[in-house]
């Protein structure tokens, strides 16, 4: 007789899905609300501008002058020695020609003026000193529209290639379009978790998504992906070598045997993530902050979710609580549950 497992973590999948419907529900409602999510700069447009120093400066320090100038929202970054390309939201009158040419904006100069007495002459591209930023030009709202255009595809081609990878990887088993499927649902309920936590930021207290929240998106992607693929290559090997399991038994186990790698591989990134936080990087908290949450959330996904949709499948669970939900009983005898035959894992 075989023994009870002494987690049935299988047995409250019922609780996870209410768990994470409670947390997904907000962020949800919250993307219901103009204006869904706050755009930074790379998607609403703005000013772009390079700026060298003759004399030593850092990041930190331009990006604080800039503060101080009326830019907080202003994205540094270091392209040289004391020259830095700087992102804000638009100048006025600022123009796309090199800032040589026509006269700036009296917001562009008033901005200039403050840099050169703070951190003294700047220089052009030939060492020679001059009054203006060695460059200057505008973000149009056209390519910001583009850029978000390019990375909604670049999420749907990514999701797209997973399902048809594992539909692939798995067609030893039964169905493998299932595995293909739960790892997307649980992708996507990463993804939500993520956009909808920052779409309440936004309100809130103003966070921005830019470009590098998108390549955080996508990094969070992939290790969700990588978390449940651990889990259901367990699966096959454990429906494989056991024929006189039930499928979700096998499932149970497998997530036992795989719990504390799981968890382990996700805690090591956490305290990097954190560290890097702590340790400040201003220009990349988003995707620090974006990442620390999509990674606990693969950590809770690939358990609690992938694996769980798998059971879900395989049991109708869907036509039962549905039934349920509706008030429609049925004599249990008459339910028609899909079985899953054990086929020995390939190799």
């Amino acid at each position: 007789m075989r023994q009870p497992p002494v987690f049935d973590l299988v047995g409250k999948r019922g609780w996870f899905y209410l768990f994470s419907l409670l947390i997904l529900l907000p962020g949800a409602i919250s993307l219901m609300i103009p204006p869904r999510l706050t755009l930074g700069i790379d998607f609403s447009g703005g000013s772009e501008f390079t700026v060298r120093f003759e004399q030593p400066v850092s990041k930190d320090e331009l990006t604080s002058a800039l503060d101080d100038l009326g830019h907080p929202e202003a994205r540094v970054q270091g392209t040289g020695e004391s020259e830095f390309l700087v992102r804000t939201k638009e100048l006025r009158g600022i123009t796309s020609a090199p800032a040589l040419g026509p006269a700036p904006s009296a917001e562009q100069e008033t901005i200039q003026e403050g840099l050169v007495e703070r951190f003294g002459s700047m220089l052009d591209g030939q060492d020679n000193v001059i009054d203006r930023f060695l460059e200057s030009s505008l973000i149009s709202e056209t390519v910001s529209r583009e850029i978000a255009r390019n990375a909604t595809i670049a999420l749907i081609v990514a999701s797209g290639a997973i399902f048809l990878y594992l539909w692939y990887a798995f067609r030893s088993v039964p169905q493998p379009f299932r595995f293909g499927a739960a790892a997307i649902i649980a992708l996507l309920h990463d993804v939500l978790l993520v956009v909808g936590i920052f779409s309440i930021l936004g309100k809130v207290i103003g966070t921005e998504i830019n470009v590098m929240f998108i390549s955080a998106l996508l990094t969070v992607i992939g290790f969700s992906v990588h978390d449940s693929i651990v889990v259901f290559d367990r699966i096959r090997e454990t429906v494989g070598r056991d024929e006189k399991q039930t499928f979700a038994e096998a499932v149970n186990d497998s997530l036992l045997q795989t719990l504390a790698r799981s968890l382990n591989t996700s805690l090591t990134l956490v305290f990097a993530l954190l560290a890097l936080l702590l340790m400040g990087g201003d220009s990349i908290r988003e995707f620090l902050w974006a990442m620390l949450i999509g990674t606990v959330a693969g950590a809770y996904s690939s358990i609690c979710i992938a694996s769980q949709v798998l059971v879900s499948w395989n049991e109708g669970d869907a036509s039962r609580w549905f039934r349920r939900f509706f008030g429609r009983s049925e004599p249990e005898e008459e339910e028609e549950e899909e079985e899953y035959e054990a086929v020995p894992a390939e190799g």
